[in-house]
């Protein structure tokens, strides 16, 4: 069953409305294509095997989800619906919601294992550090909306991404991209530093850096994530119009900036 395919494509339609899925999302036929080794060696993993990490993605999703979403002990009816969410955007029919589901519900018990769980999939995702990326990505979005990351599904979601190779800074980064996306969509009611603060963040920037640095910055992600570009580089045509979404975030962030900045 061709599982990892259809969860790293459909989900990027849930995720479409925040930079992650667009941001992974458009890596995904290039890293697959091209197999980049980027936190292969930290991995320990070996050669590209698509079909390892197809075999692996959809069950270990749902499995990691469930026993985030189990973390303080029980599971909300938000966090189903979170969960379910995920299932909807992938268009599943109902045989494969009842798969899904299972999946969600072995995590959720008390003898599952995360280090155990994510082993397999941390090899088969060596050759692809941007789909290890995208798999905690998925995992933050569904536990934001379903628990608001509190502290014990927090530590959990930390130890999966330490498990698959992120470090601190990347998952506080994953973190205030998508909590940046929520705040934009309200900007009247956000605070206008954590606004230009997070922005930063989306193009990869920082506030000490000169008006020519941040320009430089602007430029490189935007070349990254060129729609262009990645259908060249092998991205499915069915995934263009979630790099132009991700484009479109980088081009906001980047105005944001240069108003605060006063750049012309």
């Amino acid at each position: 069953m061709g599982w990892g395919g259809k969860i790293l494509g459909g989900t990027l339609g849930m995720l479409a409305a925040g930079p992650m899925g667009a941001a992974l999302g458009a890596f995904i036929g290039h890293q697959f294509d091209n197999g980049s080794a980027g936190f292969a060696g930290f991995l320990g993993g070996g050669a590209p095997n698509p079909a390892r990490v197809n075999e692996l993605f959809f069950p270990t999703t749902f499995r990691v989800m469930g026993h985030i979403a189990k973390a303080d002990g029980r599971v909300s009816e938000q966090e189903i619906a979170s969960a379910r969410a995920v299932m909807q955007a992938l268009r599943l029919n109902p045989e494969q919601v009842r798969i899904a589901i299972g999946y969600f519900y072995e995590g959720k018990q008390a003898d599952f294992s995360l280090d155990e769980a994510l082993a397999p999939l941390r090899m088969a995702l060596a050759p692809y550090p941007d789909l290890a990326r995208y798999f905690i990505e998925i995992q933050l979005q569904a536990a934001l909306a379903g628990n608001g990351l509190a502290d014990l599904p927090r530590a959990r979601l930390r130890r999966a991404a330490q498990l698959l190779g992120l470090n601190a800074m990347d998952f506080a980064r994953l973190e205030s991209i998508l909590r940046w996306s929520e705040q934009n969509a309200s900007a009247a009611s956000a605070d206008a530093d954590a606004r230009v603060q997070r922005a930063y963040e989306v193009m990869e920037a920082r506030a000490d850096m000169s008006d020519e640095q941040v320009v430089k910055a602007y430029r490189r992600q935007m070349s990254r994530h060129h729609p262009d570009k990645l259908r060249a580089n092998g991205l499915p045509d069915s995934m263009v119009e979630h790099a132009k979404e991700r484009t479109q975030q980088i081009q906001a962030a980047y105005e944001l900036i240069r108003e605060r900045r006063g750049m012309r």
